[in-house]
């Protein structure tokens, strides 16, 4: 907390986090010098069997943030390879600089409208700056795993339902930037963030079910009504033709005759013209 405090007033006062790194990483002192010294001296005394107390190695992914009498010793980490160490006045940290992902664990969120939903998570963060992840924070892993939690829960909470439901990506941006701009301080960069599952509670469930039913079947209803309303037109405009010429009302008789016999049925029922039966009727 108190590395926090001291870069957020050195950046009120314009001065950036390498200078402040920088100061921490001043001189030792007379008595630290002494003492520098004559761990030379002892290193090189005993130097066949010194030597390997003194050399160190770190893998290609890893670097090492070393400490000389509690001191940061320079602005920048050793590795990957072989590196020096003081014996009894040097000390080092190794830090992985490997992206790491982790599960957000679901969190009950209060939507702006009201609705509480369960929701996880999976962000990708990696180490970007290893002097900053060792000096500025004490578990820079844990710290990014609860800022991870919180901003959930902060981002969601601005939301309603819809957007949760629709804009996935835009909050998964937004947590992204939120999370990398809270732990530029403590040397990490956060890659990548995204929503894993969103559930709703079983009771709101069933109500959407029911809301989306009853939207289908209104549209259902409304396109057989506009299916009649084009057949309606189309019956329309064939009974104007057919009334052009009566003796297509005959063939179409015909036809439907035609298409009666070839369903094998024993009834056809065989129509006549009205104007027939009148005829005699009146005699």
């Amino acid at each position: 907390m108190e590395m926090e405090d001291q870069m957020e007033s050195q950046k009120r006062r314009g001065i950036s986090k390498e200078d402040l790194i920088s100061e921490r990483t001043g001189s030792l002192g007379c008595v630290g010098w002494i003492l520098v010294i004559l761990s030379g001296i002892f290193t090189a005394l005993l130097f066949p069997i010194t030597v390997w107390f003194c050399l160190k190695i770190v893998q290609e992914y890893e670097r090492a943030v070393i400490f000389r009498l509690g001191r940061i010793t320079d602005r920048k980490a050793k590795g990957p390879g072989i590196f020096f160490v003081m014996p009894c006045t040097d000390s080092f940290v190794k830090v992985d600089l490997r992206t790491v992902s982790f599960d957000i664990p679901p969190q009950e969120i209060l939507t702006k409208d009201s609705v509480t939903v369960s929701v996880d998570g999976v962000v990708y963060f990696r180490v970007s700056d290893p002097i900053a992840s060792v000096a500025n924070v004490s578990n820079a892993d844990f710290s990014t795993r609860l800022l991870a939690q919180t901003t959930l829960r902060n981002v969601l909470g601005t939301k309603n339902l819809a957007e949760l439901l629709s804009d996935r990506e835009g909050i998964a941006h937004n947590m992204q930037s939120n999370l990398d701009e809270a732990t530029d301080n403590w040397g990490i960069k956060v890659e990548r963030v995204e929503i894993k599952d969103v559930k709703l509670p079983h009771q709101l469930q069933r109500a959407m079910a029911a809301e989306a039913e009853a939207t289908r079947e209104a549209r259902a209803k409304v396109i057989a009504a506009e299916g009649e309303m084009n057949a309606s037109r189309a019956l329309k405009e064939a009974s104007l033709v057919i009334a052009e010429s009566p003796s297509g009302l005959q063939l179409r008789y015909l036809q439907t005759l035609s298409t009666i016999a070839a369903e094998k049925n024993s009834t056809i029922i065989f129509p006549l013209p009205m104007d027939i039966i009148s005829h005699f009727m009146k005699k």
